[in-house]
């Protein structure tokens, strides 16, 4: 498995982006590269979050995207101007969408999944969830609910007011501010936080003889005393064994030795 795994993530950070844009957006591109750096993840696609007009076929009963024009897109805040402005060339069902921010992220493990999930779901994204492909592949899909969706002409004739496109253009600016407080006051925040804290646990459970100093020096000190006290217990045994053999009757051993004098000095 890690080897599909390395093999899946060198595929996918190396071929080319299919997206509109053809690159990752520069609002999260700190949180791309934080995820693509670590060996536990990948990213396969992301949104930094935008606002889009779309212009559809009358005939759809469906809005989809594939088959639309686009006649606006920003990933930042926009006036109520470039939407009027977009609206002109107009033919069909146009949709006024915010879209909020979407990552998704291959993972190594479930455990790598399940973390990245909780940092999503503690951060405002309670729309997000997990997937387990056929091929093992785990996938953890960042994703919110604060979104917006509402047409605004059909077969090409606008249906609100100007003053309601301003306010809705309102209404969106607002939610891409959220949207971005999120992913930096808050995601990146807490992913940071979270994969500093697992690295370390990692470590820890790496090198468990990795004890304080203090303890460290105690133990051997223990050690060299134990040493110290079965050496002399042996010299005092080699002693007597030899002063039992070395004495008979009355015979006076009681004139200290070597050894004697070496238990002096210990």
């Amino acid at each position: 498995m890690e080897k599909s795994f390395a093999q899946w993530k060198k595929q996918c950070l190396n071929k080319a982006d299919l997206s509109k844009k053809g690159a990752v957006d520069e609002a999260i591109e700190h949180v791309v590269s934080l995820l693509n750096s670590r060996e536990e993840y990948f990213t396969t696609s992301s949104c930094s979050g935008r606002v889009i007009l779309i212009d559809g076929a009358p005939e759809s009963s469906a809005v989809q995207k594939q088959n639309c024009a686009w006649l606006f897109v920003s990933h930042h805040k926009c006036t109520s101007e470039d939407l009027l402005s977009a609206l002109a060339g107009c033919s069909g069902d146009a949709v006024l969408k915010f879209e909020p921010f979407v990552l998704h992220v291959q993972c190594r493990r479930l455990e790598d999944a399940q973390l990245m999930h909780s940092v999503a779901i503690d951060s405002g994204f309670r729309n997000s969830g997990l997937t387990v492909g056929k091929k093992g592949k785990i996938i953890t899909a960042v994703r919110s609910t604060h979104g917006l969706e509402v047409p605004l002409s059909h077969d090409g004739t606008l249906l609100l007011p100007q003053e309601y496109i301003t306010y809705l253009t309102q209404v969106a600016n607002q939610k891409m501010e959220e949207n971005h407080r999120r992913i930096f006051s808050r995601f990146y925040q807490n992913l940071h936080s979270a994969l500093l804290t697992e690295k370390l646990q990692r470590v820890q459970i790496q090198d468990p003889h990795d004890a304080p100093e203090t303890e460290k020096g105690t133990d051997e000190e223990e050690e060299k005393e134990e040493r110290k006290k079965t050496s002399v217990y042996k010299r005092r045994r080699k002693r007597e064994q030899h002063e039992t053999d070395g004495c008979h009757g009355d015979g006076d051993c009681s004139v200290p030795g070597l050894e004697d004098c070496l238990d002096l000095f210990t």
